[in-house]
Parts: C-alpha cells; sequence; structure tokens
C-alpha cells in the first residue's frame, strides 16, 4: 500500500520537478533532445525573459485582486447563508439549503453564457466587478460552514441569546470566533479555486491589461513559433507560488473540515 502510494505521489510530484528542471536550464539544455532530470548549467535567464516578454508583474497584480476579492465575497455569503441554514428558525431553512447544494450539481459550462451575457450587458466587460461579482456566491463554502455551524454547541448561541444578542450579533460574535477553523480552511480553497482559474476570465477580460495569470500565460505560446518553453516554465513556476504557499499553510485545517462536514446531517 505504501508502495502504491509513493508511486502516485511521484506521478503528481514529477510534472511540478520537470517544470522547475525546464525553468532553470539554458534553451541549449531544453532542445537538446536528450532526457536529463536536473540541468547541466544552473540559470535565471528564463525568469528574467519571462518578466520581460508578458507584463508579468500586472497578470499577478490582476490574479492576486480577483482572487482576494472572490474570496472574501464568497466567504462572507456562505457565513450568512450557512448560519441562516443551520442556526436561525427559518421556516423551510432545508429546502434552502438543498436548492444551495443543488447548485452544485450544475456545472459551470450551462451557467457560463447566461453570465456573459448578462455581464456584457451591465457594460462590466474588462473590470474586475465583471470578474468577481458572478462569483461571489458558492453552493460549496454554504454546504461546508453549515455543517461546520451545526456543529457548534446550542448553549453557546443560547447563552447569547440570553445576554440580550441579536442575530448579527450572535453570528459575528459567537459563531464566526468558535469555527474560525473551517472558515479559514474554504476560504484557502477559494482563493487557490479562483487563482487557478481560466475558461471565466477568459471570456470576460479581452484586453491584456485585465489578463489574469492563467490567460496571459498563453501568449508564451505564440511568441516566437511556441519555442519559449524556457521562460514559460519560469512564469509557470512563479504563478504557482502563491495557492502552493496557502495550501501549506492551511493544509492541517482543509484536512479537519473535511473530516467535520460530514459529523452532522
Amino acid at each position: 500500500m505504501h508502495g502504491l502510494l509513493c508511486l502516485a505521489c511521484a506521478l503528481i510530484v514529477f510534472p511540478l520537478f520537470w517544470m522547475l528542471s525546464t525553468a532553470v536550464k539554458p534553451p541549449q539544455e531544453i532542445f537538446a533532445g536528450t532526457f536529463r532530470l536536473s540541468p547541466e548549467r544552473f540559470t535565471l535567464e528564463n525568469f528574467r525573459a519571462a518578466m520581460t516578454a508578458v507584463p508579468i508583474v500586472r497578470l499577478f497584480v490582476n490574479s492576486l485582486v480577483v482572487a482576494f476579492g472572490v474570496t472574501v465575497a464568497q466567504a462572507v455569503t456562505s457565513i450568512l447563508a450557512a448560519y441562516a441554514c443551520a442556526l436561525m428558525p427559518i421556516p423551510g431553512r432545508n429546502v434552502w439549503f438543498a436548492f444551495f447544494v443543488a447548485t452544485m450539481m450544475i456545472p459551470f459550462q450551462v451557467t457560463m453564457i447566461p453570465n456573459y451575457l448578462l455581464v456584457s450587458k451591465l457594460e462590466l466587460l474588462n473590470t474586475y466587478t465583471g470578474l468577481i461579482v458572478p462569483q461571489a456566491v458558492t453552493g460549496f463554502g454554504i454546504f461546508m460552514l453549515r455543517q461546520a455551524f451545526r456543529s457548534l454547541p446550542r448553549s453557546l448561541v443560547e447563552a447569547s441569546v440570553l445576554d440580550g444578542a441579536n442575530s448579527w450579533q450572535t453570528l459575528w460574535r459567537v459563531v464566526v470566533p468558535a469555527n474560525r477553523t473551517a472558515i479559514a480552511a474554504v476560504s484557502i480553497l477559494f482563493f487557490i479555486n479562483t487563482w487557478n482559474q481560466y475558461l471565466w476570465p477568459l471570456l470576460v477580460a479581452t484586453d491584456r491589461s485585465m489578463k489574469t495569470l492563467p490567460v496571459g500565460m498563453q501568449e508564451f505560446v505564440n511568441l516566437e513559433g511556441g519555442t519559449m518553453w524556457g521562460p514559460l516554465m519560469a512564469a509557470a513556476s512563479m504563478a504557482i507560488l502563491p495557492a502552493l504557499v496557502a495550501y501549506l499553510l492551511a493544509q492541517r485545517y482543509i484536512l479537519e473540515s473535511f473530516v467535520t462536514a460530514g459529523l452532522k446531517e
């Protein structure tokens, strides 16, 4: 079993290792036609070429703004909806929760065209608003946080009500602090998912100044007949760093959140 797990890890990690290896190889080694795992001569020229071939700093900023905006929006809407579905005495709250979960079954390709037409009619193409607002709500976040909120002891909520707190105060002073681990975990997942998005930014951001990193990196394929493999791998290495660091810092919270999500019906 451990051998199979090691093999699976190797298959997953090898493309990342090959990307990093190619990023620090000179062009003559990349196109030498021989298979070498490590470079004979280490160079950072590909990173310098990547910084000049495309406006990678601007692409990086765009991705950060969009990923941060979507993460905040999805976290806030998920907290509010999950609190209503888990703890507030709202008639039919289980039905509403079922509708939220049902949205997870709808592929993005189904809603892509209606969302694009709406954003176009509102003249929000090539804007941060058009990139962020259509992604402000996610059924996944509502599902995960609702399960976490339901595991909260009822006595805490009842004590806050007895102390005179209203629903809004109970949410932000009791429920959210008690579930900060789950909220942090789903927020990291929101960030990683948005950072890696390709299709929606490709549709909405057609101006070069508004493209995100996954979309902007496509320009390397069109430069010099698609032979800029070194700079492309260097740009890809820089592009994965924010999402990789975010996951490494929060992997324990993410695993805990997935485990506790199945403890309540």
